[in-house]
């Protein structure tokens, strides 16, 4: 299975029955938790497309995460996708986020990081965001949250 369908598949599974904000604060506390249990020098970002419903950021991360934090989201949630999965589509046809495919580069980042918060029967309402690490890993640390999150539920 390709990066590409394996993002594609969490994507898919990683569905929620309904999200607000002490949802968001859950997901938020789970992502602080195993971040500071990696020493993962990190910002954690979940929002709407108008607001913001967690931002923690953790030592060692810099005020340069809080800006990818954005960019990334941004991604997320214009194209209801995962970062990292619109970043290798973006690659596998040769080009990148720029004023030609519509993206300021300094308002959207293709990088790995940022997941979208779909609800069954609504769609993306959010996204949830790390910067600080690599991008798989970013990408990683919130599908780990998330599974966790709800597996439990």
């Amino acid at each position: 299975m390709s990066l590409i369908e394996t993002i594609e598949k969490q994507e898919s599974l990683l569905v929620f029955k309904s999200f607000d904000e002490l949802v968001a604060l859950e997901v938020g506390r789970r992502l602080v938790d195993l971040a500071l249990s990696e020493n993962a020098p990190v910002v954690i970002d979940i929002r709407t497309p108008d607001r913001t419903l967690f931002h923690a950021a953790l030592p060692g991360a810099s005020p340069d995460n809080d800006h990818w934090a954005r960019r990334k989201s941004n991604v997320t949630l214009r194209m209801h996708k995962a970062s990292l999965r619109v970043g290798e589509l973006n690659r596998s046809r040769g080009r990148g986020v720029s004023p030609e495919i519509g993206l300021d580069p300094m308002d959207y980042a293709d990088h790995g990081g940022s997941f979208p918060i779909r609800v069954a029967g609504t769609g993306v309402v959010a996204a949830v965001t790390v910067s600080g690490l690599k991008s798989e890993e970013d990408h990683a640390m919130i599908v780990t949250v998330l599974e966790g999150l709800l597996a439990a539920n």
